[in-house]
């Protein structure tokens, strides 16, 4: 029992390739560098460089796993936005300190559930708009501006540079297939929204489109009937 419990807490394997590691290496830094440096033209360097840490943690989730639930275009778009305006609500009230920051990201995390544009980098952002360095705080309600305008930098960046490297972004949703072939009686056919049914009832936060997992599947049961032909092959007749 101590050894499963102590393998929960190992690193999960990964299933991407080395090539895939740069690709998005590459698009974090150019993405990343590309919204401080558009923030700065505007707003200055001292605001664009405040915003930088959650930029950075958006960058991570726009380019390596862009087909997450969590990287998609409404998430970071609205989280920034939720998590800035409800920020903005809190200092007005309650002023800068650390327990109007802490109140105002978790009133974040319930807008942007409400909302679904869940973005874990939003969290950060509603931390650093709280305790904000002199020059963001002496914009006030106008703080908006530079974290939209670095926002959309950020989104635009992803959506070229993942589509320029053959990674399709924005994750678009598609109809579920209807088979070609009745399925046979007792053995129902998964579609997307049968995998959007099980995500609701599993009550918890889990990044991954039904569209993802529908294709999972279905290069599972390819794989699977692989399998089980080329077993028949290679053990022949008993």
């Amino acid at each position: 029992m101590q050894t499963r419990w102590i393998s929960r807490l190992l690193p999960a394997s990964t299933h991407t390739r080395p090539t895939e590691w740069s690709r998005a290496a590459i698009g974090v830094s150019l993405g990343t560098l590309f919204s401080v440096w558009v923030c700065s033209l505007f707003f200055g360097l001292p605001v664009a460089l405040h915003l930088i840490g959650p930029l950075g943690a958006s960058a991570v989730l726009l380019f390596a796993v862009s087909s997450g639930a969590l990287a998609q275009p409404w998430s970071i778009l609205g989280g920034y936005f939720c998590a800035t305006l409800v920020s903005l609500v809190v200092v007005y009230f309650l002023g800068r300190n650390l327990n109007s920051a802490c109140l105002a990201v978790g009133v974040s995390l319930i807008a942007m559930c409400l909302l679904r544009c869940l973005h874990p980098p939003a969290g950060a952002l509603s931390l650093l708009v709280v305790l904000a360095d002199p020059d963001s705080a002496s914009l006030g309600w106008a703080v908006l501006e530079p974290v939209m305008l670095a926002a959309a930098c950020m989104l635009v960046s992803a959506m070229a540079y993942n589509n320029l490297t053959r990674v399709r972004y924005p994750k678009k949703a598609e109809a579920a297939a209807v088979p070609t072939v009745p399925a046979a009686a007792g053995d129902p056919r998964i579609t997307a929204q049968d995998l959007q049914k099980a995500l609701e009832q599993m009550e918890a936060f889990i990044d991954v489109t039904p569209e993802d997992l529908e294709a999972l599947i279905k290069a599972s049961e390819q794989n699977a009937r692989r399998r089980s032909v080329t077993e028949v092959f290679t053990q022949g007749p008993n």
